[in-house]
């Protein structure tokens, strides 16, 4: 049987007695039961609607990249469709032996790194100099972005007959006027006049995105710059360099996934030659697909474009996300 004990009253707080009652430890009072969290709904309409489309875009994705990959593996060329069958990876290895596979994958990055540093430098100085209020800067910026709204092949043709033309063009103009021989451009420098092609079309979206985040930089730290005797210079290189390093990745990693599928520009101007000098990667595939009609070889072309294009991405998207972080820290 429990005992009842009783507790005297406070002396200090006059409170009344209490009586406390001493249970045995073999029966102790139950726990309440904690509520089990709630089961996610099995049935999500929203799911449901998603779905749809969800398999659309998988199906855009994944059946191009099954047709390639079973193409690559197996002898098929137009010109004999009776030959056909299972080869392998023999396709990969002939292309890997094509004299032209290699200087294809230079080209393509001398191409890529060049417009590049010429699409983020120039895009850099742009936004710096369109920051600046001056008259009529918003027809001047309607004027620099122009290029970017041309079609590639229309700005090709542009370059290729009305300015770099041994006889009809601008540059040969100029260079006549200043006692010179005119260049063929496009026969002494081929990869040159492509890059200056293709860099021309860039320029403007580096300048959009780098232009947009300038205008969020404080006047505030300019300002205060200024009055501890910084120059234009340091200001640049000190405050808004390292404010636009993110923009700048950004658009790095945007122009590297776009410039690596550059077509129209080459097969408009130079159709990759004199020889081999301004093959890419993706007009190599081209070639072998349209020209040589060997649709196996083309696919292995493609899947290692495919690749390249996901190896570059992976570290820009790395890199990104690296800058992010920082950016998140400060």
């Amino acid at each position: 049987m429990p005992t009842i004990h009783s507790t005297p009253a406070s002396p200090a707080t006059g409170a009344p007695p209490t009586s406390t009652m001493m249970q045995s430890p073999s029966k102790s009072l139950p726990r309440p039961r904690q509520k089990s969290p709630p089961r996610k709904e099995r049935f999500n309409p929203i799911r449901l609607m998603q779905a749809p489309s969800v398999l659309i875009l998988l199906a855009w994705m994944i059946v191009p990249l099954v047709m390639t990959i079973y193409f690559s593996v197996n002898r098929y060329n137009l010109m004999a469709p009776d030959q056909t069958g299972f080869v392998g990876l023999e396709n990969y290895v002939f292309l890997l032996e094509d004299p032209a596979f290699w200087p294809s994958i230079g080209n393509t990055a001398l191409l890529i790194g060049s417009v590049l540093a010429i699409s983020v430098i120039g895009g850099t100085l742009l936004a710096v100099l369109f920051d600046q209020p001056f008259r009529g800067r918003g027809i001047a910026r309607l004027l620099v972005i122009g290029p970017f709204f041309v079609m590639p092949t229309v700005a090709a043709l542009i370059w290729k007959n009305m300015i770099m033309h041994p006889v009809y063009g601008i540059l040969a103009y100029v260079m006549r006027h200043l006692g010179l021989e005119p260049i063929d451009w496009l026969a002494e420098y081929p990869m040159l006049s492509v890059i200056i092609i293709v860099a021309w079309q860039w320029i403007p979206f580096a300048f959009l995105i780098l232009l947009t985040a300038l205008q969020s930089l404080d006047s505030d730290q300019k300002e205060a710059a200024q009055l501890d005797g910084a120059g234009p210079v340091r200001i640049f290189f000190y405050i808004v360099l390292p404010h636009l390093k993110r923009a700048i990745t950004v658009v790095i990693m945007i122009e590297t996934i776009f410039l690596l599928s550059v077509f129209a520009e080459i097969f408009t101007t130079t159709a990759g030659g004199p020889g081999t000098a301004t093959t890419n990667l993706t007009f190599l595939v081209y070639a072998i697909g349209l020209q040589q009609f060997d649709i196996g070889i083309a696919s292995a072309g493609g899947i290692f474009a495919v690749v390249l294009a996901n190896i570059v991405s992976f570290f820009l998207v790395r890199m990104l996300a690296r800058n992010l972080k920082g950016v998140n820290e400060k």
